[in-house]
């Protein structure tokens, strides 16, 4: 069996491809089906004892709160890593991008008038839009009200992890496995930290430019979960790994984050919920001694971590909050 073939098997990430299959099989449903219900739910959601938590974490993820219009022109461009979408909710199909964004999107949206118009920007977005859109992730700046985050691609970004190695039991040793996607912090990271004692490092997937000796082969989600460090390092925009590393019992260890998702990586606190490195991770090394020397102050960690965790597995209030933050969207353009 070759190596390739054995990862895909053995890495510990959802199959993507089962994934897909009960996502289109739910689009068998008639999404008339989901607006008839639309304010029962909302109901439910204002008579549930949390209902304060959530309207607060709905507050977070849209932060529009006076009336704004729409622009009347339909766009829909693909950039970079991005599409541009301005236009009805039901002329998003299933190849105007990625299916994972589609499918995420559709699970919201589905309970709207499919005639509503929205601005949705799709991909790894590390720009504020100029008018309020829909976006996967937003920069950590004070002037980021435009955009407005949802749930999506949340195969790749919402899955944890049940790790049965307590920290005192792995490798005293930090790793990282990713691609270098031209991304100015993993390659000083890289630069500094590779070959290093205290690191296993290196890049995978096809060369985008690096040296070639950074080269490795990939290791599995439960191989990472042998060392007491994870590095978790932002590319093109949020480290997508961050949720599962919180989620074991290894810390993540990053610089402070400059995007966020769902996930509000705006609300986690250094030495609180991750170990904050530099930018340059000059301080890496003393860092990653000290927790070692350290276990019960790495323990804290771990359990402030697992907690933040917690709030995310509510699946009912997961899809709750978002209908809230769309309904807001939508009242707030004046169409409902």
């Amino acid at each position: 069996m070759s190596d390739r073939l054995l990862y895909k098997l053995r890495s510990g990430k959802p199959v993507k491809s089962l994934h897909f299959a009960m996502g289109f099989a739910g689009l068998l449903v008639p999404d008339a089906f989901y607006r008839a219900r639309r304010e029962r739910l909302l109901d439910e959601a204002r008579r549930r004892p949390d209902y304060r938590y959530m309207c607060d974490r709905a507050a977070y993820y849209n932060r529009v709160d006076g009336p704004w219009q729409l622009d009347a022109d339909d766009v829909c461009r693909r950039e970079r890593s991005w599409l541009m979408y301005r236009g009805p909710l039901d002329g998003f199909r299933p190849g105007t991008f990625h299916t994972a964004y589609f499918l995420d999107q559709h699970d919201v949206t589905r309970w709207f008038p499919p005639k509503l118009r929205w601005n949705f920007l799709p991909g790894d977005v590390y720009f504020t839009p100029p008018e309020p859109t829909v976006v996967k992730s937003r920069l950590l700046t004070p002037d980021n009200r435009n955009s407005v985050v949802l749930k999506l691609d949340k195969l790749r970004h919402f899955m944890f992890v049940d790790d049965p190695v307590p920290f005192r039991q792995k490798q005293d040793r930090a790793i990282f496995r990713g691609k270098i996607r031209q991304s100015r912090l993993r390659t000083a990271f890289l630069e500094r930290f590779f070959g290093h004692p205290l690191c296993d490092c290196g890049v995978v997937g096809r060369n985008e430019g690096c040296p070639e000796a950074w080269m490795t082969e990939k290791k599995t989600i439960r191989q990472h979960l042998d060392y007491k460090f994870i590095m978790a390092l932002e590319g093109n925009d949020v480290a997508s790994n961050l949720k599962w590393v919180m989620s074991s019992n290894s810390l993540a260890v990053m610089p402070r984050p400059t995007c966020e998702t769902w996930f509000m990586e705006g609300r986690l606190r250094p030495g609180y919920h991750y170990v904050e490195v530099r930018d340059d991770f000059a301080d890496l090394e003393e860092k990653l001694r000290h927790y070692c020397d350290h276990p019960d102050e790495a323990e804290a960690i771990l359990r402030h971590a697992h907690e933040y965790v917690a709030q995310f597995r509510d699946r009912r209030r997961e899809e709750l909050i978002q209908l809230m933050v769309m309904e807001q969207y939508f009242r707030t353009s004046g169409q409902l």
